[in-house]
């Protein structure tokens, strides 16, 4: 962390060590300085989840930057690997990696250009398919206990505005949906299903 010299100033901010990045402080122009030892390290190790093997299915996410967060939300929860289909970008495109900070690299994926192609073909694979949407039969992703034996989930996450295609919606075994206490109906997709990843691979333990 760097913080300004100046007195009336004292903005802290984080920049690189190693660097002139920051010496100058961005608000008043005044010299700044290092105020703490730069983090290394790593959170302690957990135990390792007992959930089931999880894949999923991003289907015309439209943001690069919600693709590049699940992207890392997948490599943290151990989400085995993402099917992109329609306008989802994939890791070839360079913007992905600002949000992935490098989860790109080490969660396996393909390519779709049709995820309705995609779901059948998964689920004619024994994938069970839960599609993550609020619709009139969904259930309280909460109320839910996956079984950690058995085939796969693959989970499904659509676009920021349509939500889940209907066709692929009518191939789910399971819709399930997040809580929502607020005036807003949903929450943003990338935070949503880091919810939803996380609750599938660690809800049995």
């Amino acid at each position: 962390m760097r913080q300004c010299s100046g007195e009336r100033c004292r903005f802290r901010f984080p920049a690189p060590a190693g660097t002139t990045e920051g010496h100058v402080c961005p608000r008043c122009q005044s010299p700044t300085a290092f105020v703490t030892a730069p983090f290394s390290g790593r959170p302690p190790e957990t135990a390792s989840p007992a959930g089931p093997h999880v894949e999923a299915l991003l289907d015309n996410i439209r943001s690069i930057f919600n693709v590049g967060a699940m992207f890392r939300t997948a490599d943290g929860a151990g989400i085995r690997r993402l099917h992109l289909a329609g306008i989802t970008a994939t890791p070839d495109h360079p913007k992905v990696a600002k949000t992935a900070l490098g989860a790109e690299r080490a969660v396996a994926w393909s390519e779709h250009p049709n995820g309705l192609d995609a779901a059948t073909a998964l689920r004619e694979r024994g994938y069970r398919l839960w599609a993550l949407e609020s619709t009139a039969r969904s259930t309280n992703l909460f109320d839910t206990r996956p079984a950690a034996e058995g085939a796969p989930i693959l989970l499904i996450a659509g676009n920021e505005l349509a939500g889940v295609d209907p066709q692929i919606l009518a191939l789910c075994q399971r819709t399930v949906h997040l809580p929502m206490e607020g005036v807003k109906g949903s929450l943003n997709v990338a935070i949503a299903f880091g919810v939803a990843a996380y609750y599938l691979r660690y809800s049995d333990r």
